[in-house]
């Protein structure tokens, strides 16, 4: 009698309480490793604005004293978020797509971004921008040359 071989492409998964499975086919894409630095966080405040927004308008919440309510927030708190909505599209964009913080504080804050939202005027917000950007990429230029 000969021997029966059987070939099978295999791959250890990830079971309850992180227990290793043996899974069969083959090896799901390993994950791309995660970027140096973290998100800013007036970038992370623009995305939550616009999912504020978006809960709002489908009606699973009614209102920004409901969200300052269940975020356990001030309402002009939840005000200064979403006032974030005011900025051009193009400005809103740009901020969600800024450059990970590697070291130290965020060359963009929130708090240099609110005045522009009283701007009523896209094209003078836009210069607005330009200004602290600007100001932002000199500043965080000097402090890596003091490095």
């Amino acid at each position: 009698m000969k021997g029966l071989t059987i070939q099978r492409q295999v791959h250890f998964g990830q079971g309850r309480k992180r227990r290793k499975v043996l899974r069969e086919g083959p090896s799901p894409a390993t994950p791309q490793p995660t970027p140096a630095g973290r998100v800013p966080r007036i970038s992370k405040l623009m995305a939550l604005a616009i999912r504020f927004d978006r809960l709002i308008k489908e009606g699973e919440i009614t209102d920004q004293a409901e969200l300052a309510r269940l975020g356990q927030v001030s309402r002009a708190r939840v005000t200064q978020v979403m006032n974030l909505l005011l900025l051009a599209p193009d400005i809103q964009e740009e901020i969600l797509f800024l450059p990970r913080t590697r070291h130290g504080r965020d060359p963009i804050r929130e708090v240099m971004v609110r005045p522009i939202t009283a701007i009523p005027d896209w094209g003078k917000q836009r210069t607005a921008w330009r200004g602290i950007r600007v100001r932002s990429t000199s500043h965080s230029n000097t402090r890596n040359s003091n490095r």
